[in-house]
C-alpha cells in the first residue's frame, strides 16, 4: 500500500465522518490483479436467479392442405411439415427474467438437448428514443405509435438515468447470456459509437480478454447523410465478437465475397513459417486468377432505407438480413441453435430460419413480437412454396407470475426489510392514484380487490407488468369465495392470449379497462380528462356446411372495435402550424388533423373509416381444446422436474390472414375445414395495427 501523507489524511477524514471512500482508494488500498476495471454507480455482481414458467400462447405451423404422412424416424412428414422435435421460441417479456428463467429453469435441458446455444447475436438499444415508437401506415398516411407505459418504464430504467443505468442493464444480461452460451459458442454484440467503449470493457470482464476475437466494423455505404457541422458523417457501427472459451473447438467458417474484378495472385506455401512462392518445372512462379477475397473485419453491407420494399418493416434501428446471415454463417452450422434477446423486427431470427438454424428470440415490445410473428410466417410460406422443410414456432409469455417475483429498483444498499417497506408504500401510492383517476373508492372489506365503483369491485394491475391470465383466474376465485359478481380489472397492458370472456363461464361480469397514460398527469386528472377505455371487442360467426359425418367448418370475422386514445387533440390543434398536419387517435379512431395554410381553419379526416381498418392479423384454431398447455416445473420439496397442466390450452394457428407491405388486403372468411359431429370450441385471435391481440373462444355445435 503506497499512500501519500495527504491521501492518508483524506482516508482518516472520510472514515471519521462516516462517509464512503472515493473509488480511487479501492485500488490504492487493496491489491487487484486486474489492470483495468469498469466501475459505475451502483455496480453489483448480483444476477437475478428468478425462475418463472413460460406460458405458450400460440403454436404456429403454416397450414398445409396436403395429406400428412409420417416417415419413420423423421422430424417432418412427406409434405415437409414438422411433426416432432424442437419448436422455435418467440418470447414476449423482460429479457432479464427470460434469460434467468432459461438459465435456471426446465427449458435449459431442452436447449442443451439441441447441442446448446451456439450463437448469440444481439443489437441492444443505443440510447435512442425510437426503440418502442413505431411508424404505422394507415392508408396513405403514417402514424407514430407511442410506447406503452410498460415500454416507457423499460426505456426510462435503461436510459433515463444516464450511462450508468444502461451499463447496469446490459451487464447483468450479458452475464446471463455468458452462462447460457455453449462452451464452444460465440456472441456478437452490435453497438455504435455511444456505447462501444463501455461494452468492450464489460465483455472483457465477463468473457475474458483472451476470448476476444474481433472488433468488426459494419460500413453502411449507402446511408444518406444530411449536412453535418464540424464532424465527419458517421457510416459505421461496431460489432464485438467474443467466444465462450477459446480453448474449445468453437465454430468459425471463413467467409468469402466476390471481388469487383478478377486479379492475378501468386501461389505460395509455407516453410518454417516463411512464405515461399510456388514454381513450375521451368522455375517460374505460378499465378492464378482470383475472383473471391476473404472477408476481413470491415463489412461493406448496405443499410436499410424506408424505400426498401423487400425488408423494411418501419423499425428505426432495423438491420439488413445480409448482415445477420454473415454472422450466422460464420459462427454456426445448419441445425445449430441461435439466440437473439433484443429481437426487434426479427432480422436475426429470419436469417436463422432461412439458413436452417433453430432459434430463440425475445423482446419486450409487443409490436416487435407481432412483426416478427408475421415475418416468420412469411418465411414458412416461402419455404413451403419451395418444397423445403420448415419448423413450427411458438409464441410464449413469461407469464403466470406472482407480483412478489418483481421488485422495484429502490436501492441495492438498503436492507431487505427497508426495500419491502418502500415497495409497499410505492404500490399503495400507485393504487390510490389509479383509483382516484377512475373515481373509485378504496376498499378493505373485499380481499384481493383494491376499490369499488358503484356496485362493481375494482382490481388495479401492476404499473410495470401486463395483467396476466393468472390474475384473471385469481379474480374469479376471489369472486366465488366472496360471492361477488361484478369486477372491473384495470391494466396498462394485458398478456397475450387472455380470453376476455372467461368470466361469463362462471357467471361473473368481468370488465377489462386500459389505464391511459394521462393518469400520471396531475392536471389531466384534476380536469377529469383521464378516460379509461375498454379492451378491444371482436365478434365472429362459425359457418357449418354439409350433413352427417361429412361436414365443413369455416369462420367469418364480423366485427372488431378498439377504444384507444393517444395525445390530446385540443393541444395538437393549438400547436399545429399553418399548412401542417398530424395524425392522432381519439376514442378509437385514427384522425388526421390539418390546419389550412390560408385560413388557419382546422380540418379533421377520419382515416379508420371501417372496423376492418384496425385489423392487421387474425387467426383461427378450429378445435381449441385439442392441445393442453403443459409446463415443466421444479418441485419445491423434491427438487425434481415434473410436468403440470396449467388448466389452459394452446391456440394452434390453423389458419391466418394478415397484411404485408406488398399486400394490404385481408380475407375475412377462413377456408373450410372438415370436421366430425359434436361440440367444438373455436379460438379466434385478432391483432390490431398496433400489435395488441384479442382472443375470444366460441362454442359451436357441428
Amino acid at each position: 500500500m503506497k499512500l501519500s501523507n495527504n491521501e492518508k489524511r483524506d482516508v482518516i477524514k472520510y472514515l471519521e465522518s462516516g462517509k464512503p471512500l472515493p473509488e480511487k482508494y479501492r485500488f490504492l488500498l487493496f491489491n487487484d490483479d486486474r489492470e483495468v476495471e469498469l466501475v459505475w454507480n451502483g455496480k453489483t455482481n448480483e444476477v437475478t436467479n428468478t425462475v418463472l414458467p413460460f406460458q405458450t400462447i400460440e403454436h404456429i405451423d403454416e397450414p398445409r392442405s396436403e395429406e400428412k404422412k409420417q416417415t419413420n424416424l423423421s422430424l417432418f412428414d412427406t409434405s415437409g411439415r414438422q411433426i416432432k422435435g424442437w419448436a422455435n421460441k418467440l418470447i414476449w417479456g423482460d429479457n432479464k427474467l427470460i434469460l434467468a428463467s432459461l438459465k435456471n429453469g426446465p427449458m435449459r435441458k431442452e436447449i442443451e438437448a439441441q447441442g446448446g446455444l451456439k450463437l448469440i447475436y444481439i443489437d441492444p438499444p443505443f440510447d435512442v428514443g425510437a426503440d418502442f415508437s413505431m411508424n404505422i401506415e394507415i392508408g396513405d398516411e403514417t402514424f407514430t405509435k407511442q410506447p406503452s407505459v410498460i415500454e416507457e418504464i423499460a426505456y426510462r430504467d435503461t436510459w433515463g438515468k444516464g450511462a450508468d443505468s444502461f451499463i447496469a442493464m446490459i451487464y447483468e444480461r450479458l452475464k446471463l447470456m455468458h452462462d447460457m452460451l455453449a462452451e464452444d459458442g460465440s456472441i456478437y454484440v452490435h453497438c455504435d459509437w455511444r456505447v462501444s467503449p463501455a461494452l468492450r470493457y464489460i465483455l472483457d470482464e465477463i468473457f475474458g480478454k483472451t476470448n476476444f476475437q474481433n472488433e468488426i466494423y459494419w460500413y453502411y455505404y449507402n446511408k444518406l447523410h444530411g449536412a453535418s457541422k464540424n464532424v465527419f458523417p458517421r457510416a459505421t457501427d461496431t460489432i464485438l465478437y467474443y467466444v465462450k472459451n477459446r480453448r474449445e473447438d468453437f465454430i468459425f467458417n471463413h467467409q468469402k465475397e466476390p471481388r469487383d474484378k478478377p486479379v492475378k495472385k501468386l501461389k505460395y506455401h509455407f516453410i518454417n513459417g516463411k512464405i515461399v512462392n510456388d514454381k513450375n518445372e521451368f522455375g517460374k512462379t505460378i499465378t492464378y486468377t482470383s475472383t473471391e477475397r476473404q472477408i476481413d473485419n470491415v463489412w461493406r453491407i448496405r443499410c436499410l432505407q424506408p424505400a426498401d420494399k423487400t425488408e423494411w418493416l418501419g423499425y428505426e434501428t432495423q438491420k439488413p438480413q445480409d448482415l445477420a446471415e454473415r454472422v450466422i454463417c460464420t459462427s454456426s452450422n445448419e441445425g445449430d441453435l441461435v439466440g437473439d434477446f433484443f429481437c426487434g423486427s426479427g432480422t436475426v431470427l429470419a436469417a436463422a430460419e432461412s439458413l436452417g438454424r433453430k432459434w430463440i428470440g425475445a423482446d419486450l415490445g409487443r409490436f416487435a413480437i407481432h412483426s416478427t410473428r408475421k415475418r416468420m410466417i412469411g418465411i414458412q410460406r416461402l419455404l413451403k412454396n419451395e418444397g423445403k422443410n420448415y419448423r413450427a414456432f411458438e409464441i410464449l409469455n413469461l407469464g403466470r407470475y406472482e407480483r412478489e417475483y418483481y421488485v422495484n429498483h429502490v436501492g441495492s444498499d438498503l436492507r431487505e426489510e427497508e426495500k419491502r417497506k418502500i415497495k409497499v408504500k410505492k404500490d399503495n401510492e400507485y393504487v390510490r392514484l389509479i383509483l382516484s383517476a377512475y373515481k373509485a373508492e378504496p376498499v378493505d372489506s373485499a380481499p384481493g380487490f383494491h376499490g369499488k365503483k358503484r356496485d362493481r369491485l375494482v382490481l388495479v394491475g401492476p404499473v410495470n407488468l401486463p395483467v396476466s391470465a393468472s390474475t384473471v383466474e385469481y379474480v374469479i376465485l376471489w369472486c366465488k369465495k366472496g360471492g361477488f359478481s361484478k369486477v372491473d380489472i384495470l391494466g396498462f397492458d394485458y398478456e397475450m392470449g387472455i380470453d376476455f370472456s372467461e368470466g361469463k363461464k362462471h357467471g361473473i361480469d368481468l370488465q377489462f379497462k386500459v389505464i391511459p397514460r394521462e393518469v400520471f398527469d396531475k392536471k389531466a386528472v384534476e380536469k377529469g380528462q383521464v378516460k379509461f377505455y375498454d379492451v378491444a371487442y371482436l365478434e365472429a360467426k362459425p359457418i357449418v356446411k354439409g350433413r352427417g359425418n361429412k361436414k365443413t367448418l369455416s369462420v367469418e370475422l364480423l366485427d372488431f372495435s378498439v377504444f384507444y386514445n393517444q395525445e390530446n387533440t385540443g393541444e395538437v390543434e393549438e400547436k399545429l402550424k399553418s399548412g401542417g398536419s398530424r395524425v392522432v387517435i381519439e376514442n378509437g379512431q385514427v384522425i388526421k388533423i390539418s390546419k389550412d395554410k390560408k385560413t388557419d381553419l382546422i380540418e379533421r379526416e377520419v382515416l379508420t373509416k371501417r372496423w376492418t381498418d384496425w385489423v392487421d392479423y387474425w387467426s383461427v384454431d378450429f378445435n381449441f381444446e385439442n392441445r393442453k398447455e403443459i409446463i415443466k416445473v421444479i418441485d419445491s420439496v423434491t427438487g425434481k422436474e415434473r410436468e403440470e397442466w396449467t388448466g389452459g390450452y394452446i391456440l394452434e394457428n390453423e389458419w391466418q390472414s394478415f397484411r404485408t407491405k406488398k399486400n394490404k388486403k385481408l380475407e375475412f372468411v377462413t377456408s373450410e375445414k372438415e370436421v366430425g359431429s359434436g361440440k367444438l370450441k373455436i379460438a379466434v385471435k385478432v391483432v390490431d395495427i398496433f400489435g395488441n391481440d384479442t382472443t375470444k373462444i366460441f362454442e359451436v355445435k357441428v
